[in-house]
């Protein structure tokens, strides 16, 4: 998860739904790494965090190309493949469910 040290609900919501799902997550924080950073704003067209992405364990990049953003379209809550960048709760469980990270949704 593409993240940032500072504050962000978008941030709060997605560390919450992966801790509720139990999955483990690498954070890299863009405002303390320049390549990271550089990776968000060249995917994303901004410095938009959370940014997750599926890769192979110990890797930071996605294992394919995530679809793609037209410039200048706001990619919150965008399911692009294997990437998906400021989920509100419900799109990253829909996301995690695609990708086989959870066998089902979670029920409140």
């Amino acid at each position: 998860m593409y993240s940032r040290s500072t504050g962000c609900p978008f941030i709060t919501v997605a560390k919450r739904v992966l801790n509720d799902y139990g999955i483990p997550f690498r954070e890299l924080y863009i405002d303390q790494d320049a390549a990271a950073k550089s990776r968000v704003l060249s995917w994303t067209g901004f410095l938009s965090v959370p940014t997750l992405v599926v890769a192979q364990p110990g890797q930071l990049l996605p294992i394919s190309e995530p679809d793609f953003l037209e410039r200048g379209r706001s990619p919150r809550g965008l399911d692009r493949g294997t990437m998906i960048t400021e989920p509100n709760a419900d799109e990253l469980s829909r996301w995690l469910l695609k990708h086989g990270f959870i066998a089902e949704l979670a029920r409140d």
